[in-house]
């Protein structure tokens, strides 16, 4: 199976981008559509895989917080497609646009099931961080670019 990452660029494209946001990051936790998204959408790098069918199989977005400092968050990668490549690819292409508007560190928040993922690409453990939906313990973590 083959990939491409891209940005999302039409509308059905960002329809398709935020459903897919939402089946993996909100549906199990039986949260409504519209909660995979918030006020910052707008001023957000976001990135997708699709496969070949031009199937969205994996998100991700980069906010920025400050002029030195980009947030990786709601990233996810389709079950199905995990442990490929593809989420690593994401994180790399992340950084590179992070690293263009001249960030020199990248945050995020790992879900703690997603803690050795992030380490393997480099980001440390800072803290421990919010309790998502009162069951999904968080992480804070970082990398300096």
């Amino acid at each position: 199976m083959s990939f491409i990452i891209k940005q999302p660029e039409t509308e059905e494209e960002y329809k398709h981008y935020y459903q897919l946001r939402w089946k993996l990051l909100r549906a199990p936790w039986r949260q409504p559509p519209g909660s995979e998204t918030d006020d910052m959408e707008d001023q957000c790098f976001h990135l997708m895989a699709v496969d070949d069918n031009a199937t969205v199989i994996a998100v991700a977005r980069l906010q920025f917080n400050a002029d030195s400092e980009a947030q990786i968050r709601y990233m996810a990668v389709s079950r199905e497609h995990q442990k490929k490549g593809i989420g690593g690819e994401l994180i790399t292409a992340l950084e590179q646009q992070a690293k263009s508007v001249s960030c020199n560190t990248i945050v995020l928040h790992a879900r703690e099931a997603a803690i050795g993922f992030y380490q393997k690409h480099g980001y440390t453990i800072t803290d421990k961080s919010h309790l998502l939906f009162n069951e999904i313990q968080h992480f804070r973590m970082q990398k300096a670019l």
